[in-house]
């Protein structure tokens, strides 16, 4: 992998001292930042912008600059790369001239999981619900897992948990074959469904890197899928048939684990009774809205159940959890002419995503009138999905788009927001130059009632508060 391999030695030990972080305000690099940090290493990092994850680290003692130069990495031992990193980094090519080991984010966290029976999540989607109500559980349940997430939880405090038991909580991510670096005690995968191709190419290659995925769980671990995805439930019995322990959970059919009987209850969530084959275990009750949300439940619960923590404990640790920041995240809401203004943010970019979101929305407010802002987040993805883009906006009563957050890439990787809003037509979408002045239409045009989204995974996280402001309220 050319400059991220250069340098490859064995090390027994799993850090030098000092080591610095290229592109430190990613989820993943931030979390490998603060355990680096709590185990006594000096840290320093660099990234194009500060953000949360940047100041997080600067608080906790790091050293990080912003932008990248040949003289951040300073007297760095070990510099970790995210794999969004290009080969002319300047930190990479003074790292590689000075004879600096350079090693991406995934290996970096292998080393820090290295020592732990590892329990990960993996999918197209709902990895990070999944992966936080795992670790909530498997905290409650007293195993004091450590814990690495790909967003931030409400209920431990950030993305990272500094567990001193035998668990590893682990959303592994399977951008540039991340997850690879792994070899889990349980794995489980939540689904299937093709995204990621401006790295892995083709859908066959996409697959096959979950296939690989599935095949590394240890030979005395178990491999749990969910059966109402074709992607997954096809993987499991691929490893079922190859003998490995596979189990299957599911909220529409028959499976192992088995969620039925989904009602609606007064918190705005689901409530089921849980089965494990065909035996009753108890009822397991949700304050987050969406039936992707037992579903994402019920696979964390089979985890931390397999991994030695009991039902009712686990179930009451899913009865408190408060999400994840951007998942369906209430950021505020006024009152106008006696009726409210709810404002919702939730990081959803791909359309089985964004479907999944507006149907919790409808679960949770009822028969209100949906407003959504979105931002496609990449120019190879607006193409490559524009089939389910097409549609998956269609029970709004309004949309507004704002122009493609390009993140790694350039435009001609792809379409573009304005190509991609001529293809939606239901509704008929309304183009946002910009996050300032969108504000002020959208909450120009709002009305008593609605529930405005903002949803996808780049700036337009910023969009819901600048409303807010608009309208006159706080978040």
């Amino acid at each position: 992998m050319g400059l991220l391999s250069r340098n490859r030695s064995p090390r027994d030990e799993i850090a030098p001292e000092r080591v610095h972080l290229v592109g430190a305000g990613g989820v993943h690099m931030s979390a490998i930042g603060q355990l680096l940090l709590a185990r006594g290493h000096t840290v320093t990092g660099s990234d194009l912008a500060p953000s949360d994850y940047t100041r997080r680290l600067e608080t906790q003692g790091a050293t990080i600059y912003e932008g990248h130069g040949a003289g951040n990495i300073g007297d760095a031992q070990l510099v970790v790369a995210t794999a969004a990193a290009k080969q002319d980094n300047p930190e990479l090519l003074a790292a590689n001239e000075r004879g600096i080991l350079v090693i991406l984010r995934a290996e970096m966290v292998q080393r820090l999981i290295a020592d732990r029976d590892v329990l990960a999540i993996s999918g197209s989607h709902g990895k990070t619900t999944t992966t936080n109500l795992l670790a909530l559980m498997a905290e409650r349940g007293k195993l004091d897992p450590l814990v690495l997430l790909g967003g931030d939880s409400p209920d431990l405090g950030g993305n990272v948990r500094h567990g001193e038991g035998k668990h590893a909580v682990l959303e592994a991510d399977e951008y540039a074959e991340a997850f690879l670096q792994y070899a889990p005690k349980i794995a489980l995968i939540t689904n299937v469904e093709v995204d990621h191709l401006d790295y892995y190419g083709t859908e066959e290659r996409y697959r096959s890197a979950f296939a690989q995925f599935a095949s590394q769980v240890v030979d005395n671990g178990t491999l749990i899928v969910c059966a109402d995805s074709p992607g997954s439930e096809a993987l499991g019995r691929e490893r079922a048939e190859a003998g490995a322990h596979v189990e299957r959970y599911s909220i529409e059919s028959d499976a192992d684990w088995r969620a039925r009987g989904l009602r609606a209850n007064d918190r705005g969530g689901l409530d089921c009774t849980v089965e494990l084959d065909g035996r009753e275990l108890g009822k397991l009750s949700l304050g987050v809205p969406g039936r992707h949300n037992v579903a994402n439940a019920l696979g964390a619960l089979a985890v931390v159940m397999r991994a030695g923590v009991d039902f009712h404990r686990a179930a009451a640790a899913a009865s408190d959890f408060q999400g994840t920041r951007r998942h369906f995240e209430r950021i505020g809401e006024v009152v106008r002419d006696g009726k409210p203004i709810t404002i919702v943010d939730d990081y959803a970019h791909h359309p089985t995503e964004v479907r999944a979101t507006l149907a919790a929305a409808r679960q949770r407010f009822g028969g209100r009138r949906l407003v959504a802002a979105f931002q496609p987040h990449t120019f190879s993805r607006s193409s490559y999905l524009l089939e389910g883009f097409r549609s998956c906006f269609e029970t709004l009563g309004a949309l507004y788009l704002l122009p493609t957050y390009a993140a790694r890439e350039t435009s001609e990787a792809g379409i573009d927001a304005t190509a991609l809003a001529a293809e939606i037509t239901s509704p008929t979408p309304t183009a946002l130059d910009s996050i300032e002045d969108g504000a002020k239409r959208v909450a120009a045009e709002l009305q008593p009632g609605d529930v405005f989204l903002t949803i996808g995974a780049g700036s337009v996280t910023d969009l819901a508060p600048a409303v807010l402001r608009e309208l006159g309220g706080r978040s």
